[in-house]
């Protein structure tokens, strides 16, 4: 285990959160893992990108899921899963004594159903997931307030962009990484406020500019070198970009290019003692990446307007969430939340529960409840029943050395290379297998591509594309061009790409 320090500060922390009952108070002990093993602990509980057909549970209609049909959980569609047509206190049961909490989470976790998808007010958006708020997107996650966007994540307020990660309030964009505030933007990263532009890297305000980087206001610049209009224009055009060899030349080139620059020991704006990576607009925040408008926190990473959380992965939202600590996926407005994964939308002093929404409160080990209080296992009680039996769970917990941690990685619904965990802190299944990790073996044939492979030019293409298979020259699997995204390509005069979806993610 890597070394790690508790500050006094991180103390003081957990003393404020920890909760009070009868006036007694029940303290969270400082954690027993690093700030790194407890985030791959929480990724571990997040599938982002792995999809499976299956049948709703509650409708009997084929829906897509994160969750394979072999899995034992119940799974139902989001516009079921929001409907009065059932209740997860059905599923409400006592507490056992005499057997460990995690024990019976996990079958409580089974027993209630489950969002199919994180998805909530998409319109013509099936195929997204971790995504709300979105109209006619394909395969986007971890994304909100987009239109006509395909494949990619964490892609906000973002309109007809395609192949994006990490981007906000852009409008046709392709293959960019950290950009906001762009228009007409390929091939770049870490940029803002650029258009009209191919190859930019830490650029700020640039238009008419190909293959640049570190330069500011800038426009008709070449490689960094100010060109006329007509020699700029004529520069580009011998570059070849619309075939698709000149293209994956030029990739190659600037890639190397870059290297001679020096970089930004860290990307962000207006931060004030605050450190890690893409910050913008916060105070006081240590070791956070992609955080924005949040001041007081500490190991939290792709969230926003986030106050006084530590060790939280993802979400935030436009209404944030504070004063919480150890979740996954929690905010738009939720306060006192500890322990727990998916939990949104005005809820407060949650313990240990899952998929719990809309203005609940007063929760510990409950799952899929909403507009619920005073509940503990999904078992309704009185606040005089709910004082009084949460001070004895926790108890067991210290006991059982439970009290503090995250969900066990062990019981997440998901095999362990079906997560995000695996993207950061990847393992083989063997690995896994000697952790008690779940592994996720394909129980599909991968769709194969046939001899046919993408073109050099987007006018070689007729809309009979839509019947053929690709091969994706990295990984061999099949891929299809869709409709929306073949005009994409025709508009901005790009050639179709030669590897899978998957594969220009990666």
């Amino acid at each position: 285990m890597a070394a790690y320090d508790v500050s006094e500060e991180d103390l003081a922390f957990y003393n404020e959160l920890s909760p009070v009952f009868n006036g007694k108070k029940y303290e969270i002990p400082a954690p027993e893992k690093c700030p790194d093993c407890r985030q791959q602990q929480r990724l571990a509980w997040r599938n982002e990108r792995t999809l499976y057909f299956r049948k709703c549970d509650g409708t009997g209609k084929r829906i897509l899921s994160v969750f394979s049909p072999d899995k034992p959980f119940k799974a139902y569609h989001s516009d079921y899963w929001y409907s009065d047509k059932w209740d997860a206190k059905q599923y409400g049961r006592d507490f056992d004594f005499s057997r460990p909490f995690f024990e019976q989470f996990e079958e409580l976790m089974k027993d209630v159903p489950q969002l199919a998808l994180s998805v909530l007010s998409n319109q013509n958006s099936e195929f997204v997931n971790q995504a709300g708020w979105n109209k006619n997107c394909y395969l986007i996650f971890e994304a909100a307030h987009d239109e006509n966007c395909y494949y990619g994540n964490y892609v906000n307020y973002c309109r007809d962009c395609m192949d994006t990660l990490n981007i906000v309030q852009s409008e046709l964009c392709y293959e960019c990484t950290d950009c906001q505030n762009c228009y007409n933007l390929k091939f770049s990263q870490d940029c803002v406020n650029c258009s009209d532009s191919w190859f930019l890297k830490d650029c700020i305000g640039c238009k008419n500019c190909f293959g640049c980087v570190n330069l500011k206001n800038k426009e008709y610049f070449f490689l960094n070198k100010k060109c006329a209009k007509e020699e700029y224009e004529r520069k580009v055009r011998e570059v070849n970009v619309a075939a698709a060899s000149g293209l994956k030349q030029m990739r190659r080139k600037f890639t190397d290019y870059t290297l001679q620059f020096s970089r930004k020991f860290m990307h962000g704006i207006q931060n004030e003692n605050s450190d890690g990576d893409y910050v913008s607009n916060t105070q006081n925040c240590h070791n956070c990446f992609d955080l924005i408008n949040s001041q007081d926190c500490k190991n939290v990473i792709s969230s926003y307007n986030m106050k006084k959380v530590h060790d939280v992965c993802i979400f935030g939202g436009d209404k944030g969430a504070e004063f919480s600590y150890n979740c996954h996926e929690i905010g738009d407005s939720v306060r006192n939340i500890c322990f727990s994964d998916q939990i949104w939308s005005g809820v407060s002093d949650v313990y240990y529960s899952k998929l719990c929404l809309s203005g609940s409160t007063q929760l510990f080990g409950c799952v899929g409840l909403r507009h619920a209080k005073y509940c503990i296992m999904n078992k309704q009680y009185t606040k005089e029943e709910y004082d009084e039996l949460v001070p004895k769970i926790i108890e067991h917990m210290r006991q059982a050395g439970e009290w503090g941690e995250f969900f066990p990685a062990q019981i997440s619904p998901f095999g362990y290379n079906e997560t995000i965990a695996n993207v950061y802190y990847p393992l083989k299944k063997e690995e896994c297998a000697g952790m008690g990790l779940k592994w996720k073996d394909s129980e599909e044939t991968p769709r194969q591509g046939g001899a046919k492979k993408a073109v050099e030019t987007i006018a070689e293409v007729t809309d009979s594309i839509f019947g053929d298979v690709l091969r994706c020259e990295d990984c061999g699997k099949g891929y299809k061009i869709i409709a929306q995204e073949l005009a994409f390509y025709r508009g901005a005069d790009l050639p179709l790409p030669h590897v899978c979806a998957d594969c220009r993610h990666k």
